[in-house]
């Protein structure tokens, strides 16, 4: 099992928050592909912190809209 450390992905992504964050998002993201499931393969979560923590993982922050009342 391998283990992230939250200053892994503060490294690449700046803060540990936004890290985890970015990571989720990815996971989220590649679970809408079909897999196939007779091959051992590692967890989403896992694959999505291992490609932030080695820098494969790119993104940008977007601002949200206000919604004006």
């Amino acid at each position: 099992m391998q283990i992230f450390t939250p200053g892994d992905l503060a490294n690449q992504a700046g803060t540990k928050y936004l890290g985890v964050l970015a990571a989720a998002k990815f996971a989220r993201f590649i679970n809408e592909f079909p897999r196939d499931r007779s091959l051992e393969e590692k967890k989403l979560t896992t694959r999505a912190l291992e490609s932030l923590a080695e820098g494969e993982l790119n993104f940008r922050l977007v601002r949200r809209r206000r919604h004006e009342a």
